[in-house]
């Protein structure tokens, strides 16, 4: 279960006075993705033991929605974790396809128990394999 996908729909309270949606939003939905990402794939006793924080969001802005339009998000690993930080990758594609917002974010595990990092280890990653440099490498 490498990718993960959910749709977005813009709300009249999601646009900004450019009439599209604003770029809070954008990063909001990608949290959304990524917690439900989480949420469904890794199994309990992480979810339980670990949480997980935002150090960087790098985000391109291609395109954009106004209110009623939708976009289907993906969400995959690109590749293993370093240390404590997993990097995440969201596409958000407009209903004809194109890519409209691109994001690349690091994540860092922390310890419940102890508030501390945690250094991702193979088992919590498994769920979340193929990574994508993992399939180019095979290709």
């Amino acid at each position: 279960m490498g990718r993960y996908t959910m749709t977005f729909t813009a709300q009249a309270e999601h646009i900004d006075e450019l009439g599209h949606v604003n770029n809070a939003v954008w990063v909001d939905w990608i949290q959304q993705i990524a917690t439900a990402h989480w949420s469904a794939v890794a199994a309990p006793e992480h979810q339980a033991a670990y949480i997980w924080v935002v150090t960087r969001h790098e985000i391109d802005y291609r395109g954009n929605v106004g209110e009623g339009e939708s976009v289907t998000a993906e969400t995959f690993i690109p590749s293993a974790p370093t240390g404590a930080r997993f990097d995440r990758r969201v596409d958000f594609r407009g209903a004809d396809g194109k890519l409209l917002v691109s994001a690349n974010t690091t994540w860092a595990m922390i310890d419940r128990a102890s508030g501390r990092l945690a250094r991702v280890r193979d088992d919590v990653t498994a769920p979340f394999r193929p990574f994508a440099d993992e399939v180019e490498a095979r290709a």
